[in-house]
Order: C-alpha cells, then sequence, then structure tokens
C-alpha cells in the first residue's frame, strides 16, 4: 500500500475546538464591538492558538461583523458659486436637525432663492423622504414656479431614482455640490446658521405645532422685515421689487 509504518500505527488525533469556541463566547460576550483581531490579541495572552485556528472558529461562529460599504457617488465638478440675475434662476436646498423638548429628532427642510436669498419654504417633520421633496417642489411649482437649477448636497433624498425622475420631467436641473464641500452651497449653508441662531437654539418645543408655527412667523420676517447685508440692508422682498422695477424701465426704454 506504500503506507509507512510510523504512519500506520499513528492514531489521528481529533481536533477540538471546544476550548476556543468557550474562550471566543466570553470574550465577545463581555465586548460584543470588538473585531477580530482585537479579540485575539486578547486571547493570545493566555493561549498559544495561532490566528488561523482563532480565526477558522470565529468564522464558523459567525461572529463577522459587517462594515457599511461606502457609497461611491458621481464625480462631482465644482460649479463657481455665481449670484443669479433675475429670480427663480437658482435655488438652494438643504436639510437641517433639531430635537423637541422631550428629544424627539425632528428635520428641517430649506429652500431659499439665491437671487434675492429669499425664503421659500421650510418643510417640518420627523422624516422627510424624497417623495415628500417632490410634493414640497409641486406646492412650490403652483405658487411661484420652478428655478431652472438647484443646487444641492449628495443627501440620500436628493439622489432617489424618484426625485431625479421628477426633476427631469419638469426640467429642473440638480446642481450636486462635491462631497465634504459645503462652502460649494455657501448661500443655504449662511441662512442655516440664522435660522438655528434665530429660532432653534432660541426655544424648547414641546411638539412640532410649535415649530411649524414659529417658523411660520418668523418666514415672514425674515422676508419682510429684516435687512440682508448682501442686499445692501434691504429686505429680500423690498430687493426683489426694486429689481423688478428696474428690469421694467429697461424693458420700456
Amino acid at each position: 500500500m506504500s503506507l509507512s509504518r510510523t504512519a500506520y500505527y499513528r492514531f489521528p488525533q481529533i481536533r477540538s475546538d471546544e476550548d476556543v469556541i468557550n474562550a471566543l463566547n466570553e470574550l465577545i460576550a463581555r465586548h460584543p464591538r470588538w473585531g477580530f483581531w482585537k479579540c485575539f490579541r486578547a486571547l493570545r495572552r493566555a493561549h498559544s492558538w495561532n490566528h488561523k485556528k482563532v480565526y477558522r472558529v470565529y468564522c464558523n461562529l459567525r461572529l463577522n461583523q459587517k462594515h457599511r460599504a461606502k457609497k461611491r457617488l458621481p464625480k462631482r465638478i465644482k460649479q463657481p458659486l455665481l449670484t443669479p440675475i433675475q429670480p427663480n434662476q437658482t435655488w438652494s436646498a438643504d436639510f437641517m436637525s433639531d430635537s423637541l423638548y422631550a428629544r424627539k429628532r425632528f428635520r428641517t427642510f430649506n429652500v431659499i432663492d439665491d437671487f434675492n436669498r429669499e425664503l421659500l419654504h421650510i418643510e417640518i417633520d420627523t422624516s422627510i423622504t424624497g417623495r415628500r421633496l417632490i410634493r414640497v417642489f409641486e406646492r412650490l411649482r403652483y405658487e411661484r414656479g420652478l428655478p431652472k437649477t438647484l443646487r444641492t448636497d449628495n443627501g440620500p433624498e436628493f439622489l432617489s431614482g424618484e426625485f431625479v425622475a421628477w426633476a427631469e420631467s419638469v426640467g429642473m436641473h440638480i446642481q450636486y455640490i462635491q462631497p465634504g464641500k459645503p462652502n460649494q452651497n455657501a448661500y443655504i449653508e449662511r441662512f442655516n446658521k440664522t435660522y438655528r441662531t434665530e429660532v432653534l437654539n432660541l426655544y424648547l418645543f414641546r411638539n412640532l405645532t410649535e415649530v411649524r408655527e414659529i417658523t411660520y412667523w418668523w418666514k415672514l420676517t425674515y422676508n419682510e422685515e429684516r435687512p440682508h447685508d448682501a442686499l445692501d440692508g434691504l429686505t429680500p422682498l423690498e430687493f426683489l421689487s426694486i429689481n423688478a422695477e428696474n428690469s421694467k424701465i429697461e424693458l420700456s426704454a
């Protein structure tokens, strides 16, 4: 049989992983978020098991922790932050987050017109999806029309297939900024600071109704009474009316 005498008389060794299993289960019970290498180094201090044996048992026990894969975004091209020369040319939109007095989180969806920094709408709720954004813009479309360009970040709501398809159907181009570059959407970022300072950080809200009511009255003040430094001390509505009159004069001339 071409079998050596030594191998013939040697009894097969039964591999026992019970000690490794018990040690791993005990360690994971104390530290459930530890990965393999941290567990192995901790076990290596008291045992002589090599990493191959420990890893085989680690996988058999299905202790592998799944890592959330980073979502790859299309390459975004840096666009200059230009001031539009007419209303409804470019809008900026962004999300904010805050909490009620009972620590329940809620979100706000803010939309402004870059031409005169006018606050167009703030949607407030605990969850705002891409389908909800379509309803918001449909309401704005009925009130004043839609912009040619909407500048946003790369949030999942703006990337949802349903919202992107709707924007294409109505002729609204979505201009995504580069990831990690909020300065490319500076108009809405500056507005977010004002809204947080003058509303969100100033009140303790008991429910969403209070948030919506206070935001509604603040919106009127922001558009009609609050002077804006970028508009030479004019309010957004004053700046809009003056430029509308100038455009009429130029057309008549």
